[in-house]
């Protein structure tokens, strides 16, 4: 019985580390992206250019306005990153094992990528609609702003005023604009260091290095449209009669086509990339790092 036992915490440990690691290295990531989080969110929402918008948080609100919504981020990273992370390695493993050990075809990667994004939407829906809230809160007149004080009490109030379906408020585009991130960038980052590793000859850091910026440009390019729908939807406020902006989704996306064309969803783009592409670049960065600490702890 003795020698079952670390056999048994050695096969939980092995189940659950690829969702812990992707957790963890999000969360890192967050810590270090925040400010231009708010800043490429504000941009979104009209108050102007990346200059601009900074200018103004820190004449206006301080410092700490950078800060805003930390805590809505971190708990997106720890359900969010957690779960597609995760479930894109044991998923991706499978189809390795299933393929004889060879390495998986990029349409494989895109679809697993697709999955995996889908699965974390879901459960990161809540906290991504704390974090979006809490980032444009300021934004908003004061009589009808929320006024949340962390991510838990701005969801336990979203729970008492809208009820706990709300929760999941604009959570279609949240799950679709999820998909082609992680599609662009889960995919993108595994065919990359194939290339830059097994075909080019790069050294570990070079690899990951490069397969990161790589990782972060399509992660970017693939999600914007989307990210911008969803953070519409989830800050619209009803008029004097009650009544929403948009319908959903669809009709945001239609609307916003019409009065500004194409271009108007990639709205902020040179900012929204400086955010996304250096957070999956150090979510890669930080993971290979955990990687690499756990194998020389033998874990």
């Amino acid at each position: 019985m003795a020698e079952g036992k670390p056999k048994s915490q050695s096969g939980v440990w092995t189940t659950v580390k690829p969702f812990v690691n992707g957790g963890v290295s999000g969360m890192l990531a967050t810590c270090v992206i925040q400010p231009i989080d708010m800043v490429k969110v504000r941009i979104q929402l009209g108050q102007g250019s990346a200059v601009q918008v900074t200018k103004n948080m820190l004449a206006n609100e301080g410092f700490g306005s950078l800060y805003k919504g930390l805590s809505a981020g971190l708990l997106r990273q720890a359900t969010y990153t957690t779960a597609r992370l995760g479930s894109f390695r044991v998923l991706t493993n499978k189809a390795v094992e299933a393929n004889d050990g060879k390495p998986l075809p990029l349409l494989q990667k895109a679809a697993i990528g697709l999955t995996a994004g889908a699965i974390g939407a879901c459960i990161g829906s809540p906290a991504d609609l704390a974090l979006i809230r809490m980032q444009a809160d300021a934004t908003l007149p004061a009589a009808q702003r929320r006024n949340y004080k962390n991510a838990f009490h701005a969801l336990y109030r979203i729970i008492a005023d809208e009820g706990v379906l709300a929760l999941w408020k604009g959570a279609g585009p949240t799950v679709v604009r999820a998909m082609s991130l992680n599609m662009g960038m889960l995919a993108s980052y595994d065919q990359s260091v194939e290339l830059f590793r097994d075909s080019l000859g790069f050294g570990e850091v070079s690899t990951v290095l490069g397969a990161s910026a790589v990782s972060g440009f399509f992660a970017s390019a693939c999600s914007l449209p989307f990210d911008y729908v969803k953070t519409q939807i989830q800050k619209m406020q009803p008029d004097a009669n009650g009544k929403y902006p948009y319908t959903g989704s669809l009709d945001c996306a239609m609307k916003t086509l019409k009065s500004g064309g194409p271009f108007k969803f990639y709205t902020g783009f040179p900012v929204y990339c400086v955010r996304i592409a250096p957070h999956v670049m150090m979510t890669w960065i930080f993971l290979n790092q955990i990687q690499k600490v756990e194998k020389s702890m033998g874990l």
